[in-house]
């Protein structure tokens, strides 16, 4: 394969010019993602606080969803890219295939799991009538239509295994673009269209993906020649299924964590007030502008690790590691500024009351503090999966949000103080960042000195 015998530039390129080079794009496209997700939830604000907390409250089932597309992705991503280092091409083609077919076999889980239980999902959180009915709707089309974003995230993973990262800011940052122009067009009933309120939410976001989608597709097919995709004769393989998801499940389950820390932190807050639930849910939107850049940093580091591990080139990898951590915590330590800075204007983009202020100033400043420690666990968490050691992040993440958080902030509602709950977080983030320590301290011994070893 002659195209093949120049080594890709995650081998060869100077460290700190291909993690911005790689990471760089991913970071602007993911920065919209953050942008259309706050653009959302602003629009749906507009219509009531009951609306703004439906929306929320469908984050849970969402994320599950997401989390399933970007965990198997990421095991897609690690094996190919892994691969595309040890020249391997035969295993880079059939990797790419599968992950395609996981891709749909997802979605169609999705579409069962959506159409059957969107509100039963709302009834068990709240008996608010009006924000079952939104949440309900909200859901059902985006859980339905959700053959987008599965096809988008995997597509997009197969440009960035081999390094071709302006190709996924492109597909994500039209795909918000189309989101964030659709919204108040769908929502408010603008020009021709008639009014549909949070269903015209759900729909732009869809919309926003299958484009997205129909992109990357185009992308892979016309310029990421390191990858030759054919369905011809097409049968699932077992063992490349099994060695994607020993690093996708993991980070599946890792992704998900969030689900069910988020149901949890729902059904608490709600029990002072549906208010809290609002703000809660605000800030998930907020901390997103802090954390999909570092995210995009993420993912441009884990190809780069992945690929030097398999070239055995051990101080590529350890100088990817140390500036991914400096960039993060940069990135996380201005995030913080701003919202302590800025918390009461933030809020109020969001129609906030009296009430809602009252509640969400000292909540976003508390939070906001976990931010500190956040970084360098992000980092920390892209090694692992990089490295082919994703249970590692699985077990950071279930402790953090599900032994340490929710616990944390059940204990502290006991004292009927609300805004003690908020404390749960920064307190939760100390003890992963304890463990990410520990942890990378195993990996380097193990699994990186060993690389510089002859034979």
């Amino acid at each position: 394969m002659p195209e093949h015998i120049q080594e890709n530039k995650m081998g060869v390129m100077p460290v700190n010019r291909l993690l911005i080079t790689m990471s760089l794009p991913m970071m602007i496209a993911m920065l919209i993602q953050a942008l259309y997700n706050v653009v959302d939830s602003v629009f749906v604000a507009q219509i009531s606080e009951n609306a703004l907390t439906a929306v929320g409250m469908a984050f849970p089932f969402q994320n599950l969803m997401i989390s399933v597309a970007v965990g198997t992705s990421v095991g897609v991503n690690a094996l190919l890219s892994r691969s595309l280092g040890e020249k391997n091409f035969d295993v880079v083609n059939r990797t790419a295939v599968n992950g395609v077919f996981l891709s749909v076999v997802s979605y169609l889980a999705f579409l069962a799991a959506g159409a059957l239980f969107a509100r039963p999902f709302f009834a068990i959180q709240t008996d608010i009538a009006e924000i079952v009915n939104y949440g309900a709707d909200y859901l059902f089309l985006c859980s339905v239509l959700s053959f987008g974003i599965f096809l988008e995230v995997m597509f997009e993973r197969l440009l960035q295994s081999t390094g071709r990262t302006f190709c996924t800011m492109i597909t994500q940052g039209v795909g918000a673009v189309i989101n964030i122009i659709l919204d108040p067009v769908l929502i408010f009933g603008l020009g021709p269209f008639e009014p549909l309120g949070v269903k015209g939410a759900a729909i732009a976001t869809v919309t926003g993906q299958m484009v997205a989608a129909v992109l990357a597709i185009f992308f892979n097919q016309k310029v990421n020649h390191d990858i030759k995709l054919t369905f011809r004769g097409f049968r699932p393989d077992g063992p490349i299924i099994k060695t994607i998801y020993a690093v996708g499940v993991p980070s599946i389950i890792m992704a998900s964590i969030s689900s069910v820390m988020t149901f949890g932190m729902n059904i608490i807050l709600m029990g002072f007030t549906s208010t809290a639930t609002a703000v809660f849910n605000v800030y998930f939107k907020l901390q997103s502008f802090v954390f999909m850049p570092v995210f995009g940093l993420n993912n441009g580091m884990v190809p780069i690790i992945a690929y030097n591990y398999g070239a055995r080139k051990p101080d590529r990898l350890i100088k990817t590691i140390k500036l991914g951590c400096c960039y993060a915590i940069g990135i996380m330590l201005a995030g913080l500024a701003v919202i302590q800075l800025f918390t009461a204007p933030i809020l109020l983009l969001f129609n906030a009351s009296e009430t809602m202020l009252a509640i969400g100033v000292p909540a976003l400043r508390i939070i906001s503090v976990s931010f500190l420690f956040a970084g360098f666990s992000v980092i920390a968490s892209a090694t692992f999966q990089a490295l082919g050691r994703g249970v590692l992040s699985m077990i950071m993440s279930l402790v953090r949000q599900l032994v340490v958080l929710l616990p944390a902030a059940y204990l502290l509602s006991l004292t009927g103080n609300l805004s003690l709950i908020w404390l749960s977080f920064p307190i939760a983030e100390i003890a992963a960042l304890v463990m990410c320590i520990l942890f990378l301290r195993q990996v380097y011994r193990r699994i990186i000195a060993p690389l510089g070893q002859p034979g």
